[in-house]
């Protein structure tokens, strides 16, 4: 059975709330951050009700799987994730063992590093429209869900209020500095090459992802989440194809239980169906056994 879903730690964390994101809180426990990874799901940018059971757990777990298996190439932002080791700050440390991360203070650069593999979503409407994507300019004739030539390293800067916004790397150098700059693109094209031949092994595509860099005295390192499914484009291999809408390894459900409502976009939605819930826990439970075996 799936354990009970959390909306929300601060009823059971005693440490100051620094930040409550879409999913993820940020608390302060001094010399460390302490990130607790809730159930909440958003889609059209909104905030869903009920929570998802399980979906906290396993992006909490994800992420600091991949934290693990990437330490070769950069370092990052965990320092634990076992909730025992912070005594009376945690009031159920069996209700958050699974959903937290205490974690290095990183001042965070306000780039969202995005790579793509493969031609779809924002990367399909940008090529479409003009035939780039981000400024790079791609051949004629690509098709939606196409593999790209190589890997492309398109960034979004920051915002904390509304979305991201899609940047030339030039622009994106302007903002950080070149050195910085060409740091982060060709660290985020490394973790992405070695991700994509780790999933292809178990049958998974990485279609994109994108990830976030901080800096602790000057290193940068890899910070956030990593691999997720809310923070990567998922697809089983038997479900590729091209010219399609195909049904990613996420919140898909959810998705497309809102776009074939007759919800306005405009308002808050009703609660989601039981069926779409358990749908979504199922969906969460699938990738990260799939991927961590």
């Amino acid at each position: 059975m799936p354990s009970k879903a959390i909306s929300t730690a601060v009823d059971y964390v005693d440490a100051p709330l620094l930040y409550k994101g879409k999913v993820r809180e940020l608390y302060d426990l001094g010399e460390h951050y302490l990130i607790v990874v809730t159930d909440r799901i958003s889609a059209f940018d909104y905030v869903l009700e009920p929570p998802v059971p399980e979906k906290g757990n396993v992006l909490n777990k994800l992420s600091a799987y991949w934290f693990e298996q990437t330490t070769d190439l950069i370092q990052n932002h965990v320092i634990h994730t076992d909730a025992s080791r912070l005594g009376s700050i945690i009031r159920d440390p069996e209700l958050l063992q699974d959903r937290i991360m205490v974690t290095r203070k990183a001042e965070r650069i306000d780039i969202e590093c995005v790579v793509r593999g493969y031609i779809t979503g924002g990367g399909w409407r940008q090529y479409v429209e003009n035939g780039e994507i981000n400024g790079i300019k791609l051949p004629l004739g690509l098709r939606k869900n196409d593999k790209l030539p190589e890997p492309l390293f398109t960034p979004a800067a920051k915002n904390d209020v509304g979305h991201d916004e899609d940047i030339p790397f030039a622009q994106m150098k302007t903002i950080v500095g070149d050195e910085l700059g060409e740091q982060m693109k060709a660290k985020s094209l490394e973790l992405y090459e070695f991700a994509r031949d780790y999933c292809a092994k178990r049958g998974i595509i990485l279609a994109d992802c994108k990830l976030e860099f901080g800096l602790v005295d000057g290193e940068m390192i890899l910070i956030d989440e990593i691999f997720t499914p809310d923070a990567s484009r998922f697809w089983a291999e038997e479900n590729y194809a091209l010219d399609i809408e195909i049904d990613s390894m996420d919140k898909e459900p959810v998705r497309a239980y809102l776009a074939g409502s007759d919800w306005d976009k405009n308002s808050a939605p009703e609660p989601l169906a039981q069926h779409v819930v358990e749908e979504t826990t199922h969906r969460y439970q699938t990738i990260y056994h799939r991927l961590t075996d």
